[in-house]
């Protein structure tokens, strides 16, 4: 028989007791292993134990949310994110969307909507509350349209330019930039205020905003 890896992770050790304990009647589930979000061994077990399902908790502030679940899903790609919490935020759950969790699951909820979310997120399943999907739906629908507009404006740029942007969304410096594109500092200089003119910025910070707004993202993404 094949099994589902699930990882539990939250800051609250007995719900995740409890949680092995029920989710292990369960013939086609195996709880691999707990953690907290603060474990400095989370990440590593991530890798070592290879789940299929893994349930966290978030943060109290969006950032830290998006922060924590990109780890998650760089430290094993393949493992679908079930966010279990006991927030009703729907901003949160738009950030959580965002950064890949497939399903948002109220603590509160029946330990049988939680066991229809771990089988149904390995077959591309997703699970939001109707209260969040409204809300989640529609950003995510803006994000497509502002990634269109901003695509557009990236459209103007030469092929060096933009990998000259590209470059700077990873965060590199002049100096750098001109290292790995085996070109000066002063012609990097120049590539990047032609950059700013053509997309109608006034800072490279405004300019990598554009660019991640069309899709482009840090290697570290």
């Amino acid at each position: 028989m094949t099994f589902l890896r699930v990882l539990l992770v939250d800051s609250h050790v007995m719900l995740t007791d409890a949680l092995t304990v029920q989710l292990s009647t369960a013939t086609d589930l195996w709880v691999v292993g707990a953690a907290t979000p603060e474990d400095p061994r989370l990440l590593d077990m991530i890798r070592a134990l290879r789940p299929d399902v893994i349930t966290t908790e978030i943060g109290s502030a969006t950032a830290a949310t998006a922060g924590m679940l990109r780890k998650l899903r760089a430290a094993y790609p393949p493992a679908q994110l079930v966010v279990l919490t006991g927030s009703h935020d729907c901003a949160h759950a738009v950030v959580a969307a965002r950064a890949g969790a497939a399903a948002w699951v109220s603590k509160e909820g029946s330990l049988d909507h939680l066991l229809e979310v771990l089988r149904g997120v390995p077959r591309g399943h997703a699970f939001y509350p109707p209260r969040q999907l409204s809300v989640v739906l529609r950003e995510l629908r803006e994000d497509v349209h502002r990634a269109r507009d901003c695509s557009a404006r990236l459209d103007v740029l030469s092929r060096r330019e933009r990998e000259v942007l590209l470059r700077m969304v990873d965060g590199k410096p002049v100096s750098q930039i001109a290292l790995e594109s085996v070109v000066s500092p002063s012609t990097v200089r120049t590539h990047v205020r032609s950059i700013l003119t053509k997309l109608g910025v006034r800072s490279r910070l405004e300019a990598v905003s554009v660019a991640r707004a069309a899709g482009l993202r840090p290697v570290a993404d």
